[in-house]
């Protein structure tokens, strides 16, 4: 596999495609709220029924999303990843990514359909499987079987939203194959490499919380600081909060009734949103490169046959029923 570009000139090439994405979902997000608040105002002015004109723009609003979020902001995402495959496998990148990467994705997926039924088998096969794993720690019983349950479902979860990636990056490279096929290769690989993409591990988590600290850490400290500065506005809503406390014997209301409390709620729930916001859109993609790097080089090192689909069949009755699919055409 073409090493003459580094994983971090592949990450800076290709970032185009998150801020596009970013941009559609704010545009889309933008929509919801513009034609919901238009809905309000047109039927409140016309026939007093304002909250029946903000139902509809609302409804109108999450159709647009919707349409804006599933029809063209996917495509970003796509074409990022295998404009990411091209760059780990052919040593080069285009220098029009963007235009390259979709035309490669309308290419591989002639409709949306095609790309959203390859890309729910490999979200279907990983959690599945993912979800098997989980039990182990269920089965311990009691509340320490759960708290180990829950633990290794949020680490199991957080690895199958990178395998997926991963596996879709594999579709793109087997481009000669059906895309059936390059989906049930992609999923063998994890379980045939595993100690080889075991490493990307302490990548993927070391990371995750650093910026996690460094990125929620400053807009959660910004956040409590601004809102520090209308002090008046915290003391009512707290004591509107000690209200509530005091009338339904609520013991979240009663944490929230100091005015300290609330704002270290706000800041942290604000913190949160910024870090999800900004880690996917800037360091998720950078972490996805070497993954996808290894993921790949696994693959070309030993490619998935016949005999090793039949062992996953065992596993995932999602594959197995991939696979049956697949033999049958």
């Amino acid at each position: 596999m073409a090493q003459t570009i580094t994983n971090s000139q592949i990450y800076k090439k290709t970032i185009k495609f998150s801020l596009l994405r970013v941009f559609w979902d704010i545009f889309a997000f933008a929509t919801l709220i513009i034609l919901t608040v238009a809905g309000f105002v047109i039927a409140e002015s016309t026939s007093n029924q304002g909250l029946i004109g903000l139902g509809i723009g609302f409804v109108l609003g999450a159709i647009v999303m919707y349409v804006i979020l599933h029809y063209i902001a996917f495509s970003y995402k796509a074409g990022q990843i295998a404009m990411m495959a091209k760059g780990v496998t052919e040593g080069k990148l285009p220098e029009d990514v963007v235009g390259e990467g979709k035309a490669v994705v309308k290419k591989r997926f002639k409709t949306v359909a095609a790309y959203y039924a390859v890309t729910g088998a490999i979200k279907g096969i990983f959690r599945q499987i993912g979800n098997a794993i989980t039990s182990v720690g269920n089965a311990v019983g009691g509340d320490a079987g759960g708290a180990v349950g829950g633990t290794i479902s949020s680490v199991i979860q957080t690895i199958v939203n990178y395998l997926c990636d991963c596996c879709l990056g594999w579709v793109f490279y087997r481009d000669k194959e059906k895309s059936t096929k390059a989906t049930l290769e992609g999923a063998v690989l994890f379980f045939k490499h595993g100690k080889t993409l075991a490493k990307n591990l302490g990548r993927v988590f070391g990371i995750g919380l650093v910026s996690f600290v460094v990125i929620g850490g400053i807009f959660g400290v910004a956040s409590y600081f601004i809102m520090s500065l209308f002090p008046d506005t915290f003391n009512d809503l707290s004591a509107k909060a000690a209200e509530v406390a005091a009338e339904r014997n609520a013991g979240v209301a009663e944490f929230l009734s100091s005015a300290t409390n609330l704002m270290i709620v706000f800041s942290v729930m604000i913190g949160v949103v910024f870090w999800e916001m900004l880690h996917s859109t800037f360091v998720r993609p950078f972490v996805l490169v070497g993954v996808l790097r290894n993921f790949i080089q696994s693959g070309i090192d030993d490619t998935p046959d016949e005999k090793s689909f039949s062992e996953l069949d065992k596993k995932s009755s999602k594959f197995a029923k991939l696979h049956k699919e697949l033999k049958e055409e």
